[in-house]
């Protein structure tokens, strides 16, 4: 490319960064999820000491994940698990349905369980999860629509 002076090689010039240095482009759900990590509830803290590092079974999870319009609380992606954990302000809300029926229709399977399970029954919780992960899931997609591509 020429450069100002009009002699081929490298130009030194770059462009400036598109607002302000700030990244461009980000999904506004990757952006509320970096938010939920950093201000995660205790609940959430205390779970993700067992999930995380693959300690179960060796399974990935990922918190705080964006999972279509929705973000997870927790979602392992391989087996298509899905965690949230309900405290007082999901007790019986009409959005926590529409949301696990999208979930489901996806083929997720998702698991709910109070914060004081959690802290009662961690263990009760942890065999739950680890029978999901273990258990071929009750309704797979069909042939088709895996993604397979056999």
């Amino acid at each position: 490319m020429k450069n100002r002076s009009g002699t081929y090689g490298k130009t030194t010039k770059t462009l400036p960064l598109e607002g302000g240095g700030k990244r461009v482009g980000m999904k506004p759900l990757t952006a509320v999820a970096r938010r939920l990590r950093k201000h995660s509830t205790d609940t959430e803290g205390h779970l993700w000491r067992y999930l995380r590092d693959r300690q179960i079974e060796g399974f990935k999870f990922r918190r705080q994940q964006p999972v279509g319009s929705y973000v997870v609380d927790f979602v392992n992606l391989e087996k298509k698990v899905v965690i949230e954990l309900d405290g007082g302000q999901h007790a019986h809300h009409p959005d926590d349905r529409i949301r696990d029926e999208w979930l489901r229709a996806e083929g997720y399977q998702v698991l709910r369980f109070w914060d004081n399970e959690v802290f009662n029954n961690l263990e009760g919780v942890l065999e739950t999860i680890r029978d999901a992960l273990l258990t071929p899931h009750p309704d797979p997609l069909p042939q088709g629509e895996r993604g397979d591509n056999f």
